[in-house]
């Protein structure tokens, strides 16, 4: 599949561009768009790069009814030496097929994928924002196209790849925020779709983050679906904290997302000999830590924020106060280390970069 050849087809209508003070999360989209259409028994074909446009699907299409679809979320940093860079593609590739798996989905060609990201690149490069803190967001996805109401796999699928410039996640540095202990609702359970991108996933925790805007908290923190009471993700990141000089997050359990910036803070910790170890953490841990003064840290970490600390804690109408509501020590020095190694002021020493040839 590697020597498949890309069709293009340039958008002769350029879109304005958002100046980088005004850019928001997901809102603009750049001129192209990578599009590969699967049939069963043929495989992948029609590999393109189109102009950015609508698209056109039958109404009992798999994906409108029974929700058959996987996505990614990944990031192109445009460094002051003019050089593109993305941040361990390949993993996200990789998780993307996992995920198809789960959802009875094809696999795609991983590394034809990501050439494909880096022709879409070349083309729409000039949209990369250069402003510190900026960013081009990148969603490769794929839905179930085949126009059938039967409760069964598509026979027909599309993987497509769009991008949107995005401005800095925090405006004026990385604050702690305030997070709401669910209690209620439940994201997942293992053996279900947690595990996986997948929209369902986060259609199920709509109703839950609603209820934590309107108490005026920003994220919820998930507890498990069987015995409400061991921590699995915070909002859609995954999470970490720091107790008594050891950082521990929750171990992998089929219900929680492998996250690419989990993945990668777990070796940067290990590379900086600090005491990291995945395994079930309970609330009622938490709350002992922090009464014996015992909880350092906490944090969230995803593509979109990269590090989000926790300030405090809500559970069972218990506040809990993180390091005084402030940025801590762990958490800022992993922001200012992966942001930099992404951006290329900062050396790469695990190879995690993937500089596009100029």
């Amino acid at each position: 599949m590697n020597s498949v050849k890309i069709r293009i087809t340039e958008n002769e209508m350029k879109n304005e561009k958002t100046p980088a003070s005004q850019l928001a999360f997901g809102t603009k989209f750049t001129d192209h768009m990578f599009i590969a259409d699967y049939t069963a028994g043929s495989g992948w074909h029609d590999h393109r790069i189109v102009p950015y446009q609508p698209l056109t699907l039958d109404p009992s299409a798999t994906i409108l009814h029974y929700g058959q679809t996987v996505f990614e979320g990944m990031k192109a940093y445009l460094s002051e030496d003019g050089v593109v860079r993305l941040f361990r593609p390949e993993q996200n590739m990789k998780r993307m097929n996992s995920s198809c798996d789960r959802l009875s989905m094809p696999q795609i060609d991983e590394d034809f994928a990501l050439e494909a990201l880096k022709e879409l690149l070349e083309i729409d490069k000039e949209w990369i924002p250069t402003e510190p803190g900026t960013s081009l967001y990148i969603r490769p996805f794929m839905i179930a196209t085949e126009a059938h109401l039967g409760v069964s796999a598509s026979k027909t699928y599309s993987f497509m790849i769009i991008m949107s410039p995005v401005g800095s996640y925090y405006k004026e540095g990385i604050h702690p925020v305030k997070i709401l202990v669910e209690s209620e609702y439940v994201r997942a359970v293992a053996g279900g779709t947690g595990m996986a991108k997948t929209a369902g996933n986060y259609a199920s925790s709509l109703k839950a983050q609603e209820v934590a805007d309107r108490e005026g908290y920003s994220q919820v923190l998930w507890l498990d679906g069987i015995e409400r009471k061991y921590i699995e993700e915070v909002g859609s990141m995954n999470v970490f904290f720091k107790i008594d000089g050891e950082v521990v997050t929750p171990s992998l359990n089929g219900s929680i997302l492998d996250g690419i910036t989990r993945k990668s803070i777990i070796e940067l910790l290990k590379y900086w000999g600090v005491p990291v170890t995945e395994r079930k953490v309970s609330m009622e841990e938490i709350r002992e830590a922090y009464l014996d003064g015992k909880l350092d840290e906490a944090f969230g970490t995803g593509t979109a924020a990269v590090i989000s600390p926790i300030g405090e804690l809500r559970w069972k109408g218990e506040l809990f106060y993180v390091n005084n509501g402030e940025t801590g020590e762990i958490s800022k020095k992993l922001y200012d280390t992966l942001t930099g190694i992404q951006h290329g002021t900062i050396e790469d020493p695990f190879g995690w970069v993937v500089e596009l040839k100029q």
